[in-house]
């Protein structure tokens, strides 16, 4: 598999497919309304997306089916993970941000690695949906999605969750932790 042609192995692809099966079935209360056979059809019709659930599977969010709209006749695909994933976490939020920081760089910035893995960072909105759904981030924060009007002032916004509390905190978007990371959306 190479990052340029988007593509996996037909080993891959299989694999990846048996592990989001698995995921499916054991978290029905996602999307108790959805039919596996159908999502895996979709899957195996768009092979790039694919690519980017693999993307999601090996950085540790753990993507898992949330949603079907019916109008785009598209399935939605959220992390899953119980803290941000492992994988994409000590980031800060954008390029213009990691450019910005004189001293002790991060290795990435969150909107550039989404962006390079074909999803989308959350909204707040989605990231309250997402907690509707269990109890994520109760240890870890995520960066979400964040209004120009902040971000032109140079802040960038990110969520957890604490005391049965979704919290919506601001920081420079430069700042980067151990703990925070970024979670993502894929619609296929």
């Amino acid at each position: 598999m190479t990052k340029e042609n988007k593509e996996l192995s037909l080993e891959q692809r299989e694999e990846l497919l048996s592990t989001l099966k698995a995921r499916f079935e054991k978290n029905m209360d996602r999307h108790t309304e959805l039919e596996w056979a159908k999502v895996q059809a979709k899957l195996e019709a768009n092979v790039e997306k694919l690519w980017s659930l693999n993307e999601m599977e090996i950085t540790g969010g753990e993507p898992d089916v949330v949603g079907y709209d019916q109008k785009s006749d598209e399935y939605t695909f959220y992390d899953c993970s119980v803290e941000s994933p492992k994988g994409r976490r000590s980031v800060c939020f954008d390029f213009e941000a990691l450019e910005s920081r004189k001293k002790h760089k991060p290795e990435n910035n969150a909107m550039g690695m989404a962006a390079d893995m074909g999803i989308e960072l959350l909204t707040e909105q989605q990231y309250r949906e997402l907690q509707e759904l269990g109890n994520f981030d109760l240890k870890t924060s995520s960066w979400v999605q964040t209004p120009a009007n902040i971000r032109k002032l140079g802040g960038a916004i990110f969520c957890d969750c604490r005391y049965d509390t979704v919290f919506v905190y601001h920081n420079g978007a430069d700042s980067y932790y151990a703990a925070r990371g970024f979670r993502g959306l894929l619609r296929v």
